[in-house]
Parts: structure tokens; C-alpha cells; sequence
């Protein structure tokens, strides 16, 4: 086989592909690059793992300037992460950009949580971001964790994250109950998000009575997984 000509022949594919059929190309694309990082491995145990050198300066040339050593070499490992069996059924669920977030990954248990994850909720690349970043996998609870690899029942107290992150974006030095719930309410899809999924906002200072005398509820929500509502009482102390 001509691995050069195989990956130049897929690669051109895709380009004419990518401009004529828009509602699939994305899937289309991630199909064509991993099955070139196959090539590439196939190539690598025949010719050395130079040959993503000698094949991108003639694919710079010859298909375009994007198909560079440092692309050509995340279809390689593309296709090594997401080969595996543990992952293979889901490596053509995203977008490539998806993808790219992912491969920084080197935890395959921590990788299936973002992955599943981004395809569950449909997350966009900048929401995967943000996610990875605010170590939304390191916040789970140990027991949480060992449930998603064993692959055992979940209920959704499991996924409300450890700490809650709840940006201060005022800057306050010090924060009391009312301040922090005004940075709740100010950002109410991120506070949700850090529960996990089913929440809603019902409202804050909910009113509710006990005999003859009225309490508040600082925030309440409903989830609709669970089908009940969700009282958050707020403290800065113990």
C-alpha cells in the first residue's frame, strides 16, 4: 500500500466533501481523520515515526497549509485514544474541535466522563472548555467515580460537584449570605450547572409558612429528574 497517497486521496475527499455536503461534513471529517491516524500507524511500523514529517511537507504543498505535522500528529493520536474498545463507540459522536479539548486527556475515565458528558448535554467546545478547567471530573466525589467506571446506577446527588464553584466576579472580601446569594442569582445557569443535571430555578426568598409565622427559603429549585423540589439554604459558616 501507498499510505501517502491513501491519506492525500482521504484528505482531498474531505475538503470537496466539506463544501457540498455542510449538514454531515463535521461527521465526515472525524471519521476521515481517524481512519488516517489508522494509516498513520500502520505507516510508522513500516517506514518509522518520521513519515508525519516527510508525509505533511508534501501535503502542506499538495492539499493545504492546515495538514501540517502538528495536525497530521493529533490524527494519529486520535485514533490511538479513541480506538480502544473501552472508548471506540463513541469516537465519532463530536466535533473534531470537541476532540481537540479531549486529547490533552490522559485519563481514559476522566476522558469517557467529558466525552459523555459533551454528547449528553450537547456542550459546545467553549462549555467543554471551561468545564475541564474548572476540574469539574476532580470535584466528583470518590464513590461518584468509581460508580461511572463500574458502571453502576447513578442518582443526581452524585454529580453535584465538590467544591461549588461560585465566581466573584465583584470581588468581595468579604462575602455574607446575601452577597453570596446575589452572586448565585447573578450567574443562575453556572450555579445549576455545578449541581448537575435536572435543576430549575423556582426563585429565591421563597415564602413559605409554619403556623401562625412565615420562613424564607433562600433558593429554591426543582428537579425534574427527580421529580421534587430542592431547598438550598445558604450559610458562610459552619
Amino acid at each position: 500500500m501507498n499510505y501517502y497517497d491513501e491519506i492525500k486521496s482521504k484528505l482531498i475527499d474531505n475538503e470537496i466533501y466539506s463544501k457540498v455536503k455542510d449538514y454531515s461534513k463535521e461527521r465526515n471529517r472525524v471519521i476521515t481523520y481517524f481512519e488516517i491516524g489508522r494509516l498513520f500507524n500502520e505507516a510508522d511500523s513500516k517506514y518509522g515515526e518520521n513519515i508525519i514529517d516527510e508525509y505533511s511537507k508534501k501535503l502542506v504543498k499538495e492539499v493545504g497549509k492546515k495538514y501540517n505535522r502538528r495536525t497530521l500528529f493529533r490524527m494519529k493520536q486520535f485514533y490511538n485514544v479513541f480506538s480502544s474498545e473501552k472508548v471506540s463507540p463513541l469516537a465519532t459522536q463530536l466535533t473534531w474541535s470537541h476532540y481537540i479539548e479531549l486529547l490533552s486527556i490522559k485519563d481514559k475515565n476522566k476522558l469517557l466522563y467529558y466525552l459523555n458528558v459533551s454528547r449528553d448535554l450537547n456542550l459546545s467546545r467553549n462549555d467543554l472548555r471551561n468545564r475541564i478547567k474548572n476540574k469539574e471530573y476532580e470535584r466528583l466525589s470518590k464513590e461518584t467515580k468509581n460508580k461511572l467506571i463500574t458502571k453502576e446506577k447513578t442518582q443526581v446527588k452524585d454529580f453535584i460537584k465538590n467544591p461549588i464553584i461560585i465566581k466573584n466576579r465583584d470581588n468581595y472580601e468579604f462575602i455574607s449570605e446575601k452577597k453570596l446569594q446575589k452572586l448565585i442569582l447573578e450567574d443562575i445557569p453556572s450555579f445549576l450547572d455545578e449541581l448537575g443535571e435536572g435543576f430549575s430555578f423556582i426563585r429565591n426568598e421563597y415564602k413559605i409558612k409554619f403556623g401562625d409565622r412565615y420562613n424564607y427559603i433562600d433558593i429554591l429549585l426543582f428537579n425534574y429528574k427527580c421529580n421534587c423540589f430542592v431547598v438550598v439554604e445558604l450559610k458562610v459558616t459552619e
